[in-house]
């Protein structure tokens, strides 16, 4: 003879609802390359030790020259007559010392200001079919080879004289509040757009302030879109859109953008749909 649980209590053997919570982001969630560059190239530069030295306009560097009380011929720069080199103090090092952290060569800058081009365009522009890969793998690939074999310089004397490069507190400035921004956003801000599915029940918020929304999973259409292969494959590691249309009375249809993993959130989706459906039918 067996005896029902108490009122209130459940079976020890209860298994409690599985839920699976979809969340949708905005396209600041691709900008990590951004930040962590930022971070890799402040750190690089750091390392690099060399400084850069704010001087006048038509100031010469002279070589070679004999310098009283120091040993050896040294390299100096000659600031035009009447005016001066300005001085950036650091505690500890003297007035003179420069201090402004710079790398050596310019390759760190070239390759954080295409990061950053490559990220705006197509996070903002959709870019579908394979060609397109293949041109934005071209575009990385010549970028990184002409850094390696040091002909940026040569590239930018040609079309003026440019010179693209960033102290080390640049990059942090850039870095930082750009971190802080994502982190915010991935995980505080976009909480409030989401999915969440159960055994029977889908229950939404489309956007930020409006009110939660239940519907029955009936008839529910679940599709995965990863139509801008830059920005779902490369930048999100792949993630995509999720359409939803919704059976019954609500009839629902909507988009849940940027959805990152969305291939194993589906999956695990479609089968409470299908267990759903094999309860009601027993």
């Amino acid at each position: 003879m067996s005896t029902a649980p108490p009122a209130g209590l459940a079976p020890t053997d209860a298994v409690p609802d599985e839920q699976i919570r979809v969340f949708g982001h905005t396209n600041l969630v691709y900008w990590w390359p951004v930040w962590l560059l930022g971070f890799v190239f402040a750190f690089l530069t750091w390392m690099d030790g060399h400084r850069m030295a704010v001087v006048p306009a038509g100031t010469l560097v002279e070589k070679g020259q004999t310098i009283p009380g120091e040993a050896g011929p040294r390299d100096v720069l000659v600031a035009p007559q009447g005016t001066s080199l300005p001085t950036q103090p650091k505690a500890g090092e003297g007035d003179n010392q420069p201090g402004m952290l710079v790398a050596r060569n310019n390759n760190y800058g070239v390759i954080f200001v295409m990061t950053i081009l490559l990220v705006v365009v197509f996070t903002n522009l959709t870019v579908r079919g394979l060609a397109s890969i293949v041109v934005i793998a071209g575009l990385i690939i010549a970028t990184l080879v002409l850094a390696q074999f040091h002909m940026w310089d040569s590239i930018f004397q040609w079309v003026g004289g440019l010179d693209i490069r960033m102290n080390a507190g640049g990059y942090l400035a850039i870095a930082v509040p750009l971190l802080v921004v994502w982190l915010f956003a991935t995980f505080v801000y976009d909480r409030y757009v989401y999915l969440i599915f159960t055994r029977g029940q889908i229950r939404l918020r489309q956007d930020i302030g409006d009110g939660e929304v239940a519907v029955d999973t009936h008839s529910v259409v679940l599709e995965k879109r990863r139509n801008d292969l830059f920005r779902h494959w490369v930048l999100g590691l792949g993630s995509g859109d999720l359409h939803v249309k919704t059976g019954g009375p609500a009839n629902l249809e909507f988009d849940l953008n940027n959805v990152l993993f969305i291939g194993s959130r589906l999956g695990r989706i479609q089968e409470l749909i299908r267990e759903r459906e094999m309860n009601t039918q027993t």
